[in-house]
This record gives C-alpha cells, structure tokens and sequence, in this order.
C-alpha cells in the first residue's frame, strides 16, 4: 500500500475531513522521507522496524516539534500501518509500541467576573435593533454555556419564557434543555419586542436585520470585540464564555455533573477541566488575600 492509497482510503472510505487528511499526508511524507534520506540506509516502508520509528521520533523532538505535533506524527504511522496490516502486507506494527509524548494539560480561557459584569452591565440602547441583540447574545452565552453552533441554531419556538428554558440542538443530533435566569428573561423579551417590531416574526430566534440567520463569523465578532472592549485578548471567543459559564457555576457551587449535563458533555472527564480553572483561581485568591501568604520566607512583616 503507498502513502496516496491509504490517503484515499481515509478520505472517501473512512470519510475523514479534507483537512485530517492533508495533516495525515504532511506526516506520512516527512515520515518516508526519513527513510530514504534520514537513516543510516533507505528503507521501505514494509521493512520499518520500532527501532526506525523511534529514531525518526528522536530526530522530529531534535528538529523542535513539539510534544503535541509528535503525538500526532506518531499517530498517522500507526493508522498507516495498522491498514497495512490489515491487507497482510506487513506483519506487526512498528509503530504500535511507541510511546507518545505526554501533551501539557492546556487550561481554557475565561473571562473574569468583573469583566463579565462590566461588559453585561454597560449601556445598551434597548431601540436599537443590534445593540439589544447582539448583548442578549453575550448573555445568553455566559448564563447558559451554549455552543456558538447551538446558538445560531436556536429555534424561537424553542426559547420558552413561560418555564425559563431553552431547547438546545446540541452535537450527535442531541437535544437537551438549559434553563435559565430572570436577567437573562429580561433580555429577552426585549429583543423579541424589538425583533418583532424591526424585522417580523422569524423562524430562527437570532437573526440578521434582513431576518436571515446569524452566521459564525459575525457571532465571532461580536463577542471578540465585545471582550476586548473590557480588556480581553485576541484569543477571546464565543467559546471562551462557554468556558467562563462553567468556571462560574463550578465556583458558585453547582454539582460537576450537573454542569455536564448543561454544557451538553459526553463524559464528565470533558467537564472536569473546569475544575482546574476554579482551583487555579482560588490559589490565586489565597496568594491575594491570605496576610502569610504575602510574606516571603514565612517572615513577619514590621
């Protein structure tokens, strides 16, 4: 089997994205590049042993790729391997018993409550079509830890303000409901008064002045400019107050599986990331306010 066989395959038979394949192909190439140029002596790729493989590891942590980009090289060979298996070509997978690098747990970002409060409780002109839109957009993110997908997908009929809930059509085709505050209610029906008066009734609860739904680019927007107007980064995002939504309930007390089953999580291991923010922030507000803590080498101050 060549490199080009196994890409089609992933592509047309195992319907991978465009975009996993190109990343499979750039490994594999540079993987058998290596065997022909990069080791003592040209190899095919029937006759790579663990040896081989954990060398071209060894040159790839050389050359300064990074523990995740490794994991993912080291990833491509086994998949590769693991179809030539499959069609007798090879008898073992040279790659199987490589050990991946370990990736550093990366923590999500999140807005802290001042800027949040800041930026929800500023001036909004309640006339203005896009103006009450685009903060009940913001509100809506951070007091239900919807997806921006959900968000553009969200149903008027499914926004209920009788029983405060929304329907969420959520990843997998799975629905869920997500309830929520009297802030949040508020804001609400001031958009749909506004909504209702500027563009008409609309199958789509958010919408465009023309009436036609929202799209990512634009819910991205607004929430990065929106954030970066009380101090966030160009790193802030739609997700980044999903991930300040379950920072705050964790903090506030809510049960972990009670936030997996809000954020729409198939494992509580996806949620309990979360738990790690919160203690980041309470030893940071220990450090802040503990008198000894400020005290270097555990000495008095005068």
């Amino acid at each position: 089997m060549t490199i080009e066989e196994f890409l089609k395959y992933m592509r047309y038979e195992l319907n991978y994205s465009v975009h996993t394949v190109l990343s499979y192909k750039n490994d594999l190439q540079q993987f058998e590049q290596y065997l022909t140029v990069g080791g003592s002596e040209p190899l095919s790729l029937g006759d790579v042993t663990q040896r081989d493989v954990r060398a071209w590891v060894l040159e790839r942590s050389l050359q300064g790729d990074s523990a995740r980009t490794i994991r993912r090289k080291v990833q491509a060979v086994r998949a590769l391997y693991k179809m030539m298996m499959r069609r007798g070509e090879v008898e073992s997978n040279p790659a199987a018993e490589v050990e991946l690098a370990k990736v550093p747990k990366r923590l999500p970002n999140y807005v802290r409550r001042e800027s949040i409060d800041a930026l929800i409780d500023g001036e909004v002109d309640c006339n203005d079509f896009e103006q009450v839109r685009n903060r009940l957009m913001l509100v809506m993110f951070y007091e239900t830890g919807i997806r921006r997908a959900e968000l553009i997908g969200l149903a008027d009929a499914n926004v209920d303000l009788d029983v405060k809930e929304i329907k969420v059509h959520g990843k997998r085709n799975k629905d869920r409901i997500v309830p929520f505050g009297d802030e949040l209610a508020d804001w609400i029906s001031r958009y749909r008064e506004v909504r209702n008066r500027e563009v008409g009734r609309t199958e789509s609860f958010f919408v465009k002045a023309d009436g036609k739904p929202l799209y990512p680019t634009l819910v991205y927007r607004v929430v990065h400019d929106s954030l970066l107007s009380v101090g966030g980064t160009d790193k802030y995002s739609p997700h980044v107050l999903r991930h300040t939504f379950a920072s705050a309930m964790l903090n506030g007390g809510a049960e972990l599986n009670s936030v997996k089953e809000l954020l729409g999580h198939e494992s509580l291991a996806a949620t309990q990331v979360y738990t790690h923010i919160t203690f980041s922030e309470l030893k940071d507000n220990y450090q802040l306010a503990h008198p000894r803590a400020l005290k270097k080498g555990g000495q008095h101050g005068s």
